[in-house]
């Protein structure tokens, strides 16, 4: 059919299409389908009708939209709630006072500048980029730290990242429990053996001698193992995270972390029953007849110059609390769950 032969409504059809161009649905969809499948940009060009360039577009908009709209809501802080249902899981678990696990993981840059691949490579020769993330029980991610290169071990990612800064500057609320008589006013996280022995920190026993410390390196390995779990879903769920990273900009690669996290945290959310309904009272019960019990309470400690931060700093790397923590830590897990021969 020649040009002039078109109709009016034809014309009008054609003039549509021109202005609309490729639809939301389409846009969307492409971004998607490199986020969970972690495939290079120009896959989608048969099933979408998108070149490579428009699909790199897609995806560094919808990630950009995901992070401005959700951000907020899930890449934040523990609210005073949450720090209620998060401490009132770690009682019940025999962690009083803990608040989530803390680890790293590997994603891998496979379109590094050349003159950075020395610094971003170790062991396999393959440069990566280091995420530091906070997991609680529900393979929520609290905190995620990305960034650093993969020569820096999880102590010096520890250095660089911003974990306690809230702490430090106080505007963390002040979490107050007690074990075995004792009280403590700081939360920690449970970690592998590489993180060092600070009162934030509680690791497992390398090589536990007695039954005591069996049961305790039994115990803390189990609960620690959500983080690993959470890094293991979020690969799976975004395959770009678990392939190598085919961007050369690290600060698109590094959205792209965060808006996989976000959603992560989304459908983590929207599968978790109840949480926001949660019944905090009924790990109360009976906590008059433990050797332990959690104080629900907090407030918001304000450092006012520069002495008090260095002197939270100090409570933080404090080793012989660290030490006096854990020693009554297994105690408590001993008294709690090695009479009964319970199973965890």
């Amino acid at each position: 059919m020649k040009f002039n032969s078109f109709n009016k409504d034809q014309m009008l059809l054609v003039g549509l299409v021109s202005l609309l161009g490729l639809t939301t649905l389409q846009k969307c969809t492409a971004a998607i389908c490199v986020l969970a499948y972690g495939t290079a940009a120009d896959t989608v060009d048969e099933y979408l009708r998108l070149g490579e360039t428009t699909t790199r577009s897609c995806l560094e908009n919808f990630v950009e939209g995901i992070i401005y709209l959700f951000g907020d809501e899930y890449l934040r802080r523990p609210t005073s709630a949450d720090l209620q249902h998060l401490v009132a899981i770690g009682e019940q678990r025999g962690f009083p006072g803990m608040i989530g696990s803390i680890d790293c993981m590997h994603w891998e840059w496979k379109n590094g500048p050349t003159a950075w691949k020395g610094q971003y490579s170790r062991g396999s020769g393959k440069p990566t980029i280091v995420l530091e993330a906070v997991v609680s029980y529900d393979l929520w991610i609290w905190y995620a730290f990305f960034g650093p290169p993969c020569t820096l071990n999880d102590i010096n990612v520890l250095d660089r990242s911003h974990v306690f800064d809230d702490i430090i500057k106080g505007h963390a609320l002040q979490v107050t429990f007690s074990v075995n008589g004792r009280e403590y006013h700081l939360a920690y996280y449970l970690t592998d053996g590489i993180y060092p022995k600070w009162a934030t920190f509680i690791q497992s026993i390398t090589v536990p001698q007695g039954p005591k410390a069996v049961l305790f390196a039994q115990h803390q390995e189990a609960v620690r193992k959500y983080v690993e779990r959470a890094f293991g879903i979020l690969q799976a769920r975004f395959a770009i995270v678990k392939n190598p990273a085919l961007f050369g900009d690290k600060v698109k690669i590094g959205k792209i972390m965060r808006a996989c996290i976000i959603l992560h945290n989304m459908i983590v959310e929207d599968k978790r029953d109840g949480y926001i309904q949660y019944d905090v009272l009924e790990f109360q019960q009976g906590e008059d007849n433990r050797s332990s019990h959690v104080d629900h309470t907090y407030s918001t400690d304000i450092p006012t110059n520069i002495a008090n931060m260095m002197g939270v700093r100090t409570r933080i790397r404090d080793r012989k609390m660290h030490q006096q923590l854990k020693d009554v830590l297994v105690e408590h897990i001993w008294c709690k769950f090695g009479r009964d021969g319970d199973n965890y």
